[in-house]
């Protein structure tokens, strides 16, 4: 199967949504952080989403990618096998119970892999005032697909900063909770059977069901906002990772991170075998 970078610059079709406040709650109580922020309704300012319930907003495009895509000649046999391999997502602001979003997307980048092509679509999330909320660049890794030509918008993509230390000045052990994929797939309505059936799970080569990569991701968000920013995620910029390996409910998986002298955090998870579950992560603090 081949695909080619032409489609870069194509268009998605928009999408409009409302944020609830039931949704936002179970979104950080499925992972559970315990953030007053995200309950304490009482509160003047009023509760706000994890910055993380993003990708629960874009789940519906993403899911139904090909209803999105007004194009024709996309070959959309190759759709079946992409995995979700990198994820950075831009915070203008957090998300509030009450906003109505209309979401943008577009085909940002197709670059040829060692494993297939990397395709990175833009979801660009704005209010009923036309200003920015979150612009997420999700990318899909199309395994045993050819990119038929050098590729094209990588450079159309964020970067990040290279870490400048060689080891992480703190870890923290965190344990994943047997129905923990179960409870994300129930409070995100992000649902993909691998998360939830052990026999789908296994007829795809899978030992069981794996966690969902932005639920440990998530998990990760939850643990440097705490220590890193006192608890308080407006300070989140961004956050942007790639997703390595399989985390499985049960393990217990090691979040290993270190803060530069700015406002850079760069970390990586470990999974219950040592391995690489999420490598490249950084996150970006205001100050």
């Amino acid at each position: 199967m081949n695909v080619g970078s032409h489609h870069v610059g194509k268009r998605l079709k928009s999408y409009q949504t409302m944020v609830f406040q039931r949704d936002t709650m179970n979104f950080a109580a499925c992972i559970a952080d315990g953030n007053p922020l995200y309950f304490n309704d009482e509160s003047k300012a009023g509760v706000v989403a994890h910055p993380m319930y993003s990708v629960a907003v874009t789940w519906p495009i993403l899911e139904n990618i090909d209803a999105y895509m007004d194009w024709e000649a996309f070959p959309r046999e190759i759709l079946a096998t992409q995995v979700h391999y990198s994820e950075h997502l831009v915070l203008h602001r957090l998300m509030e119970p009450g906003d109505r979003l209309k979401i943008k997307g577009e085909i940002a980048a197709i670059i040829p892999h060692r494993a297939g092509t990397h395709m990175i679509t833009r979801l660009a999330a704005r209010d009923a005032h036309d200003k920015p909320v979150f612009t997420e660049y999700i990318g899909a890794l199309m395994r045993g697909v050819t990119c038929t030509d050098p590729g094209t918008g990588a450079d159309t993509i964020p970067g990040t900063p290279e870490a400048k230390a060689a080891s992480f000045s703190w870890e923290a052990p965190i344990p994943i909770d047997p129905l923990l994929p179960y409870l994300y797939d129930g409070c995100t309505r992000i649902h993909f059977p691998i998360h939830t059936s052990r026999h789908f799970a296994r007829q795809v080569g899978l030992p069981g069901i794996i966690l969902q990569g932005t639920a440990t991701l998530a998990l990760c968000v939850k643990e440097i906002v705490n220590r890193e920013a006192a608890a308080d995620p407006h300070r989140l910029a961004s956050v942007s990772c790639r997703f390595t390996g399989m985390v499985l409910p049960g393990e217990t998986i090691l979040l290993q991170a270190d803060r530069d002298r700015s406002s850079h955090v760069f970390f990586q998870v470990l999974n219950g075998q040592g391995r690489r579950a999420i490598s490249h992560g950084h996150i970006q603090l205001h100050r």
